[in-house]
């Protein structure tokens, strides 16, 4: 092998770039005030400045940035294929990182309930996108005959905006071959559309917030604690074998077990296999849940003595695949083959944009009065963008998460995922024709009505649920003043015994 060759230094080189632009988008960030105060994520604005460079180099040069010699791999990739590969894969080792991490806290009856509202905004979220982008879609392909256009192809809002970049590119992928032009640039377009209406829509109701004075400014941050890094009985962090390490192994072994399922299973259903491989994400996260438990199972039976999985970790093994995915995401984008769908582009960010908006803010002034500024940031960042998004418009608020909105955006995602879940199958039936279409509109419409009921069964039930609670508190109260006669002296009344007895 001759390792002078371009070939087996451009994978290296285009991460290298990658994770370059972040730290000069992170510069700038720090050295332009008025640039710091757009919260635009890190990744995305250096997303952005690989974008405008690798459009101008098109333009100039006939190309773009990362298909010239330095970045060829051969075999019929080029360096945009990489981007793209670099995006499938960081979302499906992401949510396998972020699905090991454990929990050990206990939620009261409350906060659980919260949580479960926090996970059905999330699923309503996708389904208005998805019934606005198919609106949209169906109503151009059949009024305008947009070349390139499929009617499905609207519902890669509820993806690009609700789910991010990497799930964009696996349906726009999927649907290329049911018809939908350039359909993986088409989904990185709309999940980064949805990241800088995030941070637009996030700032302009920040700066509102401001100026009612409903924002207390956090002096000093808390320290982080050393609980923070790491549980008790946890392995070393350096021993024959690093900690991080460790970590990686079983990231990156569950991911290679997904494969080997997706693979299987694309054998015995070869008609399927390009959706299969589209559940890279979720056939790895649902492994996360018998390791958990198998790992839980040994250390409680002492074959192993040592706790193996660190949260922190893997949180930083997650943050790290999300960055790198949003990135190579962003720069992925073509934005000279999207001349054809600038309409349909700015149609599905004008609905998805305010739809989102006033549904989220309906939602959280309704659910959690309590602190519906802080719900509302955090989850129209997260519906527009990504968790980590939510958390960035957030923090501007909370910056110690002291409100339950933090924990609402990350144990949401449970839920979310259940009620969610139907949702995928819906996106690969849509797109077998405009029949099929117009059938997944309206069934996404009627799951939306079905999971509001759900989601507003307190008031639209109020009676049935004012009752219960009521004889839950008599029930209680009985039960105290029977704990209190039984601490009475029986000797207090003889016939007790006798009673009892009979």
């Amino acid at each position: 092998m001759d390792f002078s060759a371009f070939s087996v230094w451009a994978f290296l080189l285009i991460v290298a770039i990658l994770l370059g632009s972040m730290l000069l988008a992170s510069i700038l960030k720090r050295f332009i005030p008025a640039l710091d105060k757009t919260l635009i994520p890190v990744s995305v604005l250096g997303g952005i400045i690989l974008l405008v460079i690798s459009t101008i180099t098109y333009y100039a040069a006939g190309d773009y940035l990362f298909n010239f010699g330095a970045f060829e791999f051969g075999s019929g990739y080029d360096g945009m294929d990489v981007l793209e590969l670099i995006t499938y894969h960081c979302l499906g080792i992401g949510f396998v990182a972020m699905g090991m991490r454990g929990s050990k806290k206990k939620f009261n009856k409350t906060r659980a309930r919260e949580v479960f509202d926090s996970g059905v905004t999330t699923v309503n979220g996708y389904l208005m996108q998805a019934v606005l982008g198919l609106a949209v879609t169906i109503v151009a392909v059949a009024a305008f005959n947009s070349p390139g256009m499929i009617e499905a192809g609207g519902i890669l809002l509820a993806f690009g905006f609700g789910q991010g970049t990497g799930q964009a590119l696996n349906y726009g992928n999927i649907y290329e071959g049911y018809g939908l032009q350039d359909g993986g640039n088409f989904g990185l377009t709309v999940a980064a559309i949805g990241f800088l209406v995030a941070c637009i829509g996030g700032v302009i109701y920040l700066n509102v917030l401001r100026r009612k004075g409903a924002i207390k400014i956090v002096e000093k941050e808390e320290r982080a604690k050393l609980s923070d890094y790491e549980d008790e009985n946890e392995i070393s962090v350096v021993s024959s074998m690093d900690k991080f390490t460790v970590q990686m192994a079983i990231v990156l072994g569950i991911y290679a077990v997904s494969f080997l399922i997706m693979y299987a299973l694309s054998l015995a259903i070869p008609s399927l296999e390009s959706v299969l491989f589209g559940f890279n994400f979720l056939i790895g996260t649902l492994l996360t849940v018998p390791v958990k438990a198998v790992l839980n199972k040994l250390q409680e039976k002492k074959i192993i003595k040592k706790q193996i999985v660190n949260n922190f970790m893997m949180g930083r093994i997650g943050g790290f695949a999300f960055d790198l995915m949003i990135v190579a995401g962003v720069a992925a984008i073509r934005l000279p083959l999207l001349a054809d769908y600038w309409l349909i582009l700015l149609l599905l960010a004008l609905f998805g944009s305010f739809s989102t908006l006033f549904y989220v803010y309906f939602v959280s002034k309704k659910l959690f009065p309590g602190y519906y500024h802080e719900q509302f940031l955090a989850m129209f960042g997260m519906l527009t963008g990504t968790a980590s998004t939510g958390m960035i418009l957030l923090r501007e608020m909370d910056g110690n998460y002291r409100t339950p909105a933090s924990e609402n955006l990350v144990y949401q995602s449970l839920v979310a995922m259940v009620f969610g879940f139907p949702i995928m199958f819906l996106a690969t039936y849509a797109c077998l024709g405009r029949t099929e279409a117009i059938v997944t509109l309206f069934i996404a419409l009627a799951l939306f009505i079905a999971f509001n009921i759900l989601l507003f069964r307190r008031f639209i039930f109020r009676k049935r649920f004012v009752k219960a609670e009521t004889a839950a508190e008599l029930s209680e109260g009985g039960a105290q003043d029977l704990s209190q006669d039984d601490a009475q002296d029986p000797s207090q009344d003889g016939s007790d015994g006798q009673d009892m007895q009979n």
